[in-house]
């Protein structure tokens, strides 16, 4: 519990830059370090990745950031898409000059990481693709499009309760964990219009990355929980099947949520597999 007190309390300390867009982003670990940028989903917030910072920061350069209207950023000044969520990391990227960067993102941050690998591909060394959809198929793309339709017409908190059933183990939720609240308060902090047009985005944005062309090239690791009704195990593989020498991996038991639920269980692959990409 106190090294969870830690984190938050470094967290709150960091100093938060604004890029030229209006993005709220923050740096940590060794400046000369190749490059990390995490990519919190959709109605969550930078803080995300809290727990998972103090290994990663150790031996990279991390850069975390609030997606446009969520948290501290600034919404977009165009109606949001895949295309304009991958131009935010490319801006950061280019006003910072962190160089090429290892993309590292959940959920709607997974479908991001992949437009980024198709638009930027000199600005990518690899990518970590952590609970993320693809091809739903017809009834989980109605129920999807569903949920975003009211999201769009009644705001963040009209899917929220049945949510979290979805998001988290049901040992979890009675253990008295602070988790759900956060969740909801990073949900309540987003702009209402672009959380609506973001749910839209994640609802819709899967099929431009079906077979995804050009091709990604780079080297990829995807992830998933083995009860995430959202992105599949089956998801996990196919993505992986489509990215040249892809690695795929299922996180026993946990659902959407798994990143908050047991951290390390994320945090020591994604690790292993970034240590063994080319460092510099």
């Amino acid at each position: 519990m106190m090294i969870c007190v830690i984190w938050a309390v470094m967290w709150t300390t960091l100093p938060v830059f604004k890029a030229s867009d209006g993005t709220a982003y923050a740096l940590h670990g060794p400046q000369g370090a190749p490059a990390v940028v995490l990519i919190h989903g959709l109605g969550l917030s930078s803080q995300f990745w809290e727990a998972h910072l103090p290994a990663l920061s150790a031996r990279y350069r991390v850069l975390t950031y609030d997606l446009f209207g969520h948290e501290t950023s600034a919404a977009a000044r165009e109606d949001l898409s895949l295309k304009v969520f991958s131009e935010q990391i490319s801006g950061m990227l280019q006003e910072t000059a962190l160089g090429p960067a290892h993309l590292v993102g959940f959920s709607i941050g997974g479908m991001i990481n992949r437009r980024f690998a198709m638009d930027h591909p000199d600005m990518l060394r690899s990518l970590v693709i952590v609970n993320s959809p693809h091809d739903r198929g017809t009834d989980m793309q109605a129920a999807v499009e569903e949920r975003a339709r009211k999201a769009l017409d009644k705001g963040a908190m009209a899917t929220m309760a049945a949510a979290l059933d979805r998001w988290f183990t049901p040992e979890f939720l009675t253990s008295g964990t602070d988790a759900p609240a956060r969740v909801t308060d990073w949900r309540l902090a987003a702009d209402p219009v672009s959380y609506g047009q973001s749910a839209w985005v994640l609802a819709h944005g899967v099929r431009e990355l079906i077979r995804p062309s050009p091709a990604i090239r780079h080297p990829a690791l995807v992830i998933t929980c083995e009860n995430d009704t959202g992105s599949t195990p089956d998801m996990s593989h196919e993505i992986a099947s489509e990215i040249a020498g892809a690695q795929s991996l299922i996180v026993p038991k946990l659902k959407h949520l798994g990143m908050m639920e047991d951290p390390e269980a994320f945090t020591a692959p994604i690790l292993k597999f970034l240590n063994a990409q080319p460092f510099s």
